[in-house]
């Protein structure tokens, strides 16, 4: 991998990472339309620490938020107190992280073999865009998080598990979810944000596992630096242009999107 398509990549990551439409998805074909092959360590490695970088940008956005968040959860335990909002928030997080941690051990097998399709990777999109479009078509934007269940939680948690697969957008199904569940957009998004960072934490630890001892790790550690750095810096910008974007405007537009891509993939994979 040179350092120009690291960059590149990392770019596609900080910036897909978040808005509803599958960084997976985009990780899968900009590789397979340009023509670039990998070495499979090197493009794991890469895959796994570039995540890494969306993950600080979340971290640096919402660093208030989630320290005040682990401070109250740690507190509710000792205290068996759980009135508190931020607890409370705490503590929601916690169960709409579990559905796809779960799902993430037991079919994992099957969501490495669906990254190595790219025709498989257009139709998930399809997926997302019917499912952005069902989401609005039902908007009632009536609550904030302060008003979130665990129905709500547990719901949103779910749809972040079918995200497991290239092209279901890990945003989408989540901030979807919630506006299916009456969450006012932002809101939605805010709480897809904040679920991010266990989820995403618990996944790096376990696949940073496989990089001990590779040995082509040294090699590419200048091009995945440069991604990680590039997915770290669009990933902030693009957390604040989304919240600012879904205070105002619906999610049609990302549908439109995914569509495209979707249509475009399956079409391109039956001519090739």
């Amino acid at each position: 991998m040179t350092n120009l398509q690291a960059i590149l990549l990392g770019i596609v990551q900080g910036l897909t990472e978040f808005l509803p439409v599958s960084s997976s998805a985009h990780l899968v074909l900009v590789p397979w339309l340009a023509g670039w092959t990998f070495e499979p360590q090197a493009a794991f490695a890469f895959d796994v620490l570039v995540q890494m970088g969306t993950l600080l940008a979340v971290i640096v956005y919402f660093w208030r938020d989630l320290w005040q968040l682990f401070h109250a959860g740690v507190s509710s335990v000792f205290r068996w107190d759980f009135s508190q909002p931020e607890a409370r928030m705490a503590w929601l997080l916690v169960l709409a992280t579990l559905p796809a941690a779960a799902s993430g051990a037991v079919l994992r097998d099957l969501v490495s073999e669906s990254f190595s399709r790219p025709m498989a990777v257009g139709g998930f999109l399809l997926a997302t865009s019917a499912f952005l479009l069902l989401a609005e078509s039902r908007s009632a934007a009536a609550r904030d998080l302060t008003r979130l269940t665990w129905i709500d939680a547990l719901v949103i948690g779910i749809a972040q598990a079918f995200a497991l697969f290239p092209g279901i957008s890990r945003s989408g199904a989540t901030i979807g979810a919630g506006v299916l569940r009456g969450l006012e957009r932002r809101s939605a998004a805010r709480f897809s944000f904040l679920m991010s960072v266990p989820i995403m934490l618990g996944a790096g630890a376990f696949e940073a596992r496989h990089l001990v001892g590779m040995p082509t790790l040294g090699e590419q550690i200048v091009p995945i630096a440069l991604g990680f750095l590039a997915a770290a810096i669009v990933g902030l910008l693009a957390i604040r242009w989304l919240l600012g974007y879904l205070a105002h405007r619906s999610l049609r537009v990302f549908s439109l999107y995914c569509a495209i891509v979707g249509v475009g993939t399956l079409l391109i994979g039956m001519v090739r």
